[in-house]
């Protein structure tokens, strides 16, 4: 099964990216370039859902993508 969930990329003032996943509660990453911040948000995501699995939790679905409003800061998790 393949589950793809809009992500928001926000470029640091120090530099690199941090990656927010709207509708997985908590799921944050970061990376110091982009193409690794893609990398790391594959990860976090996979593993926020993962963990969700493993704990018979519910999946959220998610969002449409025209739906999800991005904040204009980046704030370092």
């Amino acid at each position: 099964m393949k589950l793809i969930y809009p992500a928001c990329f926000y470029p640091c003032e120090e530099g690199g990216y941090t990656v927010v996943f709207p509708d997985l509660p908590g799921c944050v990453t970061e990376g110091d370039t982009l193409s690794e911040a893609v990398d790391m948000a594959i990860d976090a995501a996979s593993g926020w859902l993962l963990n969700a699995v493993e704990k018979n939790e519910p999946i959220p679905l998610a969002s449409d993508i025209k739906n999800v409003v991005p904040k204009r800061f980046c704030q370092h998790y």
